[in-house]
């Protein structure tokens, strides 16, 4: 029976049940947040996805405590239900759509939690994000993202601690088409070397919020880009859009950023802001390139396993470090400051910063 809960609700995309979505095997629909005090101290982040023609829902909450980052990892099977927002321990209740949400974390191995998100502006649409390689889709979907505040809390070991006030971030969905679940094992003929290049700066300033974000070709060419600013209050009608051109520095040795220059051209927004970083969060805390705990793998009727990842040792090169999320401080060229994140991910050749094979390092 395909029947479930989200049937009685008008969202319904095509004559089927809820839970078919379209044809694609890979389709999944997600929800991402991150946090981080004024000070750029307590970064936590957490991501949930669903994926329907897999029967699998995953959750990751993870967070920085000292030089150790923190990580939950849930997997379970949904049987068909997409409107079950819960993964183990992790769950998600939509307060008022598109404005405020709020997260629990069951204590599980140590770790527990519970916040709110509450949405500083209308959320901004990104344009639709779609790649090929030769004639396989290799991404289609839409993603909105949403800049505000938290209330809540986190424990570790029965160490509770309460978000400091002002505690800000950053939350995203998405939905549609991307690799996900155990990789495809049939070659495409003619491929070229696999590449990827990703860069997306949301950025908290005192009465607004900045958004950029880049996917590059090898050569350094933008085949998907937007910059945006929504003034606090704003709706769908006040947020300004444009364009914007990212200068960056990588860490030596490394695929990290260690700061960046963005040039604006957007109504509200100053003209150029520097990045510099505070702290670095690992993408693979969330799932992101995991080897064990990567996007919509099946680890049984219900999987739940705490990691705790030495930030000071890792390999920066290993393919599953290279994805970061880099807390920075904002200044731009008219006086404002903000805080936020300067999120990386370069797979292959990139010729504009001298990388010229799989992973290998800025020199």
């Amino acid at each position: 029976m395909a029947l479930s809960k989200g049937d009685e609700f008008p969202i319904h995309q095509t004559a089927e049940p809820v839970a078919y979505a379209g044809t694609d095997r890979n389709f999944y629909d997600r929800y991402f947040f991150n946090g981080y005090a004024p000070d750029g101290s307590g970064f936590f982040a957490l991501a949930f996805g669903v994926y329907p023609h897999l029967d699998v829902a995953d959750a990751h909450f993870s967070f920085i405590r000292g030089d150790t980052q923190y990580c939950l990892h849930a997997s379970a099977e949904m049987g068909m239900e997409r409107m079950s927002m819960r993964v183990g321990p992790i769950s998600i209740e939509v307060i008022e759509p598109l404005h405020a949400l709020k997260v629990t974390i069951d204590e599980t191995d140590g770790i527990a939690g519970e916040f709110t998100f509450t949405g500083r502006a209308f959320p901004i649409e990104e344009p639709r994000f779609t790649h090929r390689i030769g004639p396989r889709a290799f991404m289609d979907y839409t993603r909105m993202t949403q800049n505000g505040h938290y209330e809540g809390w986190i424990s570790l070991d029965g160490e509770r601690h309460e978000m400091a006030e002002g505690t800000a971030g950053t939350r995203d969905r998405s939905w549609g088409v991307r690799p996900v679940g155990a990789r495809d094992t049939q070659p495409m003929p003619g491929a070229p070397l696999p590449s990827f290049f990703w860069q997306w700066t949301p950025i908290s300033f005192p009465k607004g919020s900045l958004f950029f974000h880049v996917n590059n070709d090898t050569q350094g060419e933008a085949w998907n880009t937007r910059a945006a600013w929504a003034p606090d209050g704003a709706d769908a009608r006040d947020i300004a859009e444009g364009h914007g051109s990212m200068r960056t520095r990588l860490q030596a040795d490394t695929r990290w950023p260690s700061g960046g220059t963005l040039s604006l051209a957007v109504m509200g927004a100053p003209e150029q802001v520097t990045f510099e970083p505070l702290g670095r969060f690992q993408m693979r805390g969330l799932g992101y390139t995991h080897p064990e705990w990567s996007h919509g793998l099946h680890h049984g009727r219900l999987e739940v396993q705490r990691e705790d990842i030495a930030l000071e040792t890792l390999d920066p090169l290993a393919p599953e470090n290279l994805h970061v999320q880099t807390l920075v401080r904002v200044s731009g060229n008219d006086g404002s400051g903000g805080i936020g994140v300067f999120e990386q991910l370069i797979i292959g050749p990139f010729a504009p910063l001298g990388l010229t094979g799989m992973v290998d390092g800025a020199s």
